[in-house]
């Protein structure tokens, strides 16, 4: 379900590779609900997800502002509206609302990829331009 393809490339290679990484954390979550893990172990793993979720979208966001890229503003609010609604699903799963489902995954994986191939690979030519990446 999360797995890696070229065509999610940015040609930055520090974003590809925590892009990479992002599918991978995906995937160990949707390895780990497909063996039926505890909810300490998928609440580990949601976390951790976010976390570098986090930290990956600070990165991006520094350099778009380093570069002065146009669109920064609209960036950051996909970026603040998905953790949001990350935040908002680890919190109903954490207080035993919500199990972590195949539906949830597929949510992950659709907004990844639709906001790499489209956000992300719009500001690349930019911050390659201004030499920021």
């Amino acid at each position: 379900m999360f797995e890696w393809k070229d065509c999610y490339r940015v040609q930055i290679n520090s974003i590809d590779g925590q892009h990479q990484n992002l599918f991978r954390l995906a995937a160990n979550l949707h390895a780990a609900l497909q063996a039926g893990q505890s909810q300490a172990i998928m609440t580990q793993l949601l976390d951790r997800l976010l976390q570098y979720t986090q930290v990956h979208f600070a990165q991006e966001e520094r350099l778009m502002q380093n570069a002065k890229y146009p669109e920064f503003a609209a960036h950051k609010a996909q970026h603040e509206e998905f953790i949001a609604e990350v935040v908002r699903l680890q919190k109903e799963f954490k207080d035993g609302r919500m199990a972590i489902s195949l539906t949830m995954l597929q949510f992950l994986k659709r907004w990844l990829a639709k906001h790499i191939m489209q956000s992300d690979q719009k500001y690349a030519p930019y911050l390659k331009a201004k030499a920021v990446a």
